[in-house]
């Protein structure tokens, strides 16, 4: 499959090119092999506008009904902090990053802690939420209460 009109280096950051990196799990001819591949395909996914990558891959228990795009954001960057599991060889993973963007207001970023877990084989985005950067915040509104287990073993049997 021939990737025109895609940037030729990959949006995610490794420095590979967009069809051997996210493009090939974008168009459905691979799938991801770890957390993290998949993380940073759902990255490109939303920088590219290649939402129906963004909905198939999202855990059926905690996705929307749609996912959309957001007007005026440009995705300028990412940086993975910390991954937790989610190997080749584990069902349950995490991935915490920050995705740059910029919006009609300026430069803005995003950090998340997000779970991915895998369902019939295939690694899937369960949820994320966002580190507590401000712990005298008492105004953070309160967090959504998803039932996925994450039972404390990360391997397969």
């Amino acid at each position: 499959m021939e990737f025109t009109g895609y940037p030729r280096l990959c949006p995610c950051g490794t420095g590979s090119n967009y069809g051997v990196c996210c493009g090939r799990l974008i168009s459905g001819a691979a799938q991801a092999r770890t957390a993290e591949e998949l993380m940073r395909s759902r990255y490109v996914a939303y920088a590219l506008g290649e939402l129906d990558h963004v909905f198939r891959t999202w855990h059926p228990k905690t996705r929307p009904d749609d996912v959309s795009p957001v007007p005026g954001v440009e995705f300028i960057g990412l940086t993975v902090h910390e991954i937790v599991a989610g190997g080749p060889d584990d069902d349950l993973g995490v991935v915490e990053f920050t995705a740059r963007m910029r919006t009609t207001q300026g430069i803005d970023e995003m950090h998340e802690r997000s779970r991915f877990s895998r369902r019939a084989g295939r690694w899937m985005y369960v949820d994320g939420n966002v580190p507590d950067v401000a712990a005298t915040d008492d105004a953070a509104p309160p967090s959504r209460s998803t039932t996925i287990e994450f039972p404390a073993q990360h391997g397969r049997g």
